[in-house]
């Protein structure tokens, strides 16, 4: 197989070449010289690292002090105990990325509707169990992952009570007696927030589920962001299912983002998080808003979507993040699950402008941006 290298985004040089296609592509390596600090990653001796690996047919990244293998969005229909092919595909080619954790940004199951009984809610996690779960530990990997609207919505009705606690009951004893191989620092209401380290970075998972992060968790969030064993890593990154801005068509309304994101990103940047990783929207989209990254993982299941403003055609992804942990950068892989291509930075949109916010594409700044898209307007989707 072929591999075509060429100059990328002045100067990154980034070696290409996919047996599938003719087409160049690219990953993207990212450097954010505001988060450079001199230190050294005690993994840095690792034998592991630098090394490129991939499925055959794929580009094979340069590996980094830390390797996170990055899903989301991975059910079908309402009620659905199976999975499209494409994702159970996914699932078994993930040694071959050599990934060191699978982080997955929630709907792992296809609830959220109450025509759906306790037994079929149950039957959904059963196949999550053999498809997804049991698989990926058995690759002796741990599983880290946030609860999406379809598995438990948190979303609660005018008497206070969760509208779909068929779904939160059952999630609940799901996960009871799983071990997700996670070195956890606070339970706190596992599975539906929690935090834990693994490999020197800080993870801590909330339940954004809906709209809406509830006081408390925000409460126990700032908590335990300012900790110091979350400040002594590191990395720090946190992930929950709704993002904070939108960045797909239908998805730019109430509901489908969180509520009070401004308040939100800056109880995370005071922390120094360095990346938000969400799902929901369905399209993957690397931004940035302030000092915060922002991965939006596109969907490796069923109805993926476009861009805000984008005519281009829907795809499945999946993202491979390496982290350098002395330079607190990421660079992302993701790729085109069809096409077996990585999306280049340049075919992702320089900014995406929603109802209650701008995000800019992470290797920009304000600066970068034209007097045009400086004055962009939010257009409401169809």
């Amino acid at each position: 197989m072929k591999r075509r290298r060429f100059l990328y985004l002045g100067g990154l040089s980034v070696g290409l070449g996919l047996s599938c296609s003719n087409k160049a592509v690219n990953p993207q390596a990212i450097v954010d010289k505001t988060r450079v600090e001199k230190t050294h990653s005690a993994s840095s001796d690792s034998l592991e690292l630098n090394t490129s690996t991939a499925p055959p047919g794929f580009y094979a990244p340069k590996k980094g002090d830390v390797r996170l293998f990055v899903i989301s969005d991975l059910n079908s229909q309402y009620g659905s105990v199976t999975y499209r092919s494409g994702v159970e595909q996914a699932i078994q080619l993930i040694p071959d990325w050599n990934p060191d954790i699978v982080l997955c940004a929630g709907d792992m199951v296809a609830g959220q509707s109450l025509k759906l009984s306790s037994s079929q809610v149950a039957a959904m996690w059963k196949g999550f169990d053999q498809k997804i779960f049991n698989p990926i530990r058995n690759f002796g990997l741990p599983y880290a992952f946030t609860i999406g609207n379809h598995d438990a919505s948190s979303f609660k009705g005018l008497d206070g009570k969760y509208v779909y606690e068929t779904d939160r009951r059952e999630t609940n004893k799901y996960w009871s007696d799983k071990n997700p191989g996670l070195d956890f620092v606070d339970r706190y209401k596992f599975p539906f927030s929690y935090s834990f380290t693994h490999k020197e970075i800080y993870y801590l998972i909330w339940d954004a589920s809906s709209a809406k992060v509830s006081s408390d968790d925000w409460i126990w969030a700032a908590r335990n962001l300012a900790s110091a064993e979350a400040q002594s890593a590191k990395m720090r990154i946190v992930m929950g299912h709704l993002p904070l801005y939108a960045v797909s068509q239908g998805r730019d309304r109430p509901g489908e983002i969180l509520s009070k994101a401004d308040e939100l990103r800056s109880l995370l940047e005071q922390n120094s998080v360095h990346t938000y990783i969400c799902g929901h929207h369905h399209v993957y989209y690397p931004g940035k808003v302030g000092k915060l990254e922002m991965l939006h993982c596109g969907a490796l299941g069923s109805g993926p979507r476009s861009w805000l403003e984008s005519a281009k055609a829907p795809i499945n992804t999946l993202t491979i993040v390496d982290v350098n942990l002395a330079s607190q950068t990421t660079q992302y892989t993701t790729y085109d699950l069809g096409a077996r291509e990585t999306i280049a930075l340049a075919q992702v949109p320089r900014q995406l402008v929603g109802p209650n916010g701008r995000v800019i594409r992470r290797d920009l700044t304000f600066e970068d941006l034209t007097y045009q898209e400086l004055n962009q307007k939010h257009i409401k989707s169809h």
